[in-house]
């Protein structure tokens, strides 16, 4: 960091902390250990982007706190996330969580009288943080800081009066933004609603009288895919294919595309066809059945039994199959057919060849599915107006914050005592104490004329 404000110092998040430590480890505190209410235990998923997030609770006894009282947290604490695809993240204890603890992965710090804990955390989730960070994190599929490593980033202090008046604007700003984003958030599920109702709309019960009525076995033919076996994971002929993984309503996801050994007769059975139509056979119950077209992309693919196959017969077009397979989707159809294991939904194919099929007349089909792929796109380009909007949200939060650590958010004030007079302070105090480095991992903190780099 380098042109900082007047009365603004650089240092080390340890040396704004009066200690810093990390959760237990081991069998100090394992998951027999939780209770179902006493002592709370704050975990990685509590820890949110500037927000505790007290959706998921655990708890221990008073005893085990005892045993653990060294990894206390109280209010005003700021909780730093070692883990996860965004760090640092941090936010504070609330004031009424009560007594608590953290666990592995998440460290607790406990300013010192140089910074306010609101400061803290909006500079640890600054851009310029974050930057700093980004070297320092190791892992593979699971980013990680160390507590060597978060002690040892760089951090621009304000005068404490300043970093007051700060986080009052960033808290203000973000009161706004917020509020936008919630009505931005209704309107995606008022949009979301919307296309369901478009569909339902589209394939109406009872079915006009002209429609044909007929079975989903009769409107086209229906296969189950392939079973994947350990025996297929190696061979001399490793085709692609899809599973249910691949498949979202109207959407085929070719980022994860698999192979398995198919012989030649085998890949020809299973091979798919432009217009043929996949639905999920296992899901979650409300999924059971999500549908979409193959429509050619990937090239050269066949599909496992995770997946039905349905292929169009005469008179019907694989546009109008899918509108009626998302109906059914939506209308909660499919899971009557359903069988339920472990929370998983499994629509097996003889259960779906019965499920009722309407055939409107073949130019009846082609209006209809006109008329909703251009309502369905309309609602589409709403949509992603929104996801833009609250992509800008994002932006404008991230600025913020960038701004003010920079020193840009508010005005300097002459008589605002600089930071390095509380930095000196705080190093009398540890020099008088004879503690360099506190048990609970403090640091000396250096003279007010010595900086860090970044």
């Amino acid at each position: 960091m380098t042109n900082l404000p007047q009365g603004w110092v650089e240092v080390h998040v340890g040396d704004v902390a009066e200690s810093l430590i990390d959760g237990p480890f081991g069998s100090n505190l394992k998951t027999e250990h939780y209770t179902v209410d006493g002592v709370r235990v704050i975990r990685l998923q509590n820890i949110g982007d500037g927000r505790f997030d007290d959706t998921d609770k655990a708890f221990i006894t008073e005893e085990r706190y005892q045993l653990l009282s060294r990894h206390a947290a109280q209010p005003d604490d700021v909780l730093i996330a070692a883990l996860g695809d965004v760090l640092p993240r941090a936010c504070l204890v609330p004031p009424k969580l009560g007594a608590a603890i953290v666990k592995a992965d998440c460290f607790r710090l406990r300013p010192n009288d140089l910074v306010d804990a609101k400061y803290l955390m909006f500079a640890l989730e600054s851009p310029q943080m974050r930057r700093a960070a980004a070297p320092q994190i190791a892992g593979v599929g699971r980013p990680r800081l160390n507590l060597r490593k978060v002690r040892n980033l760089p951090i621009a202090v304000a005068p404490l009066a300043e970093q007051k008046r700060i986080v009052a604007m960033i808290e203000d700003a973000f009161l706004r933004i917020d509020a936008g984003v919630a009505g931005l958030r209704r309107a995606q599920r008022d949009v979301v609603a919307l296309q369901k109702a478009i569909i339902l709309a589209a394939v109406t019960e009872p079915y006009p009288a002209h429609w044909q009525r007929t079975t989903v076995g009769q409107a086209g033919q229906v296969m189950l895919g392939r079973q994947r076996s350990p025996k297929y994971h190696h061979g001399p002929k490793m085709r692609r294919y899809l599973r249910v993984a691949n498949v979202f309503e109207d959407r085929i996801d070719t980022d994860d595309i698999m192979s398995m050994h198919f012989e030649d007769a085998e890949y020809d059975r299973y091979r798919l066809a432009p217009d043929d139509i996949l639905l999920n056979e296992g899901q979650s119950p409300h999924l059971l059945g999500r549908p979409a077209i193959y429509r050619g992309d990937p090239p050269n693919v066949a599909f496992t039994n995770s997946l039905l196959r349905f292929r169009a017969g005469p008179g019907v077009l694989p546009g109008w199959a899918l509108l009626v397979f998302r109906r059914h989707l939506h209308a909660k159809r499919f899971l009557r057919e359903s069988q339920i294991t472990t929370n998983i939904a499994h629509l097996s194919a003889g259960r779906f060849k019965t499920v009722e099929f309407p055939i409107p007349p073949i130019d009846e089909q082609e209006a209809i599915v006109a008329s909703v792929e251009a309502q369905l796109a309309a609602a589409a380009r709403v949509a992603a107006e929104l996801d833009g909007q609250l992509a800008r949200a994002g932006r404008l939060r991230s600025s913020i914050l960038s701004v003010a650590v920079a020193g840009k958010l508010v005005p300097q004030e002459p008589e605002d005592e600089p930071a390095s007079v509380l930095l000196n302070l705080i190093a009398v105090e540890r020099d008088s104490s004879n503690s360099p480095r506190d048990a609970a991992g403090g640091r000396q903190t250096r003279s007010a004329g010595e900086r860090v780099t970044a």
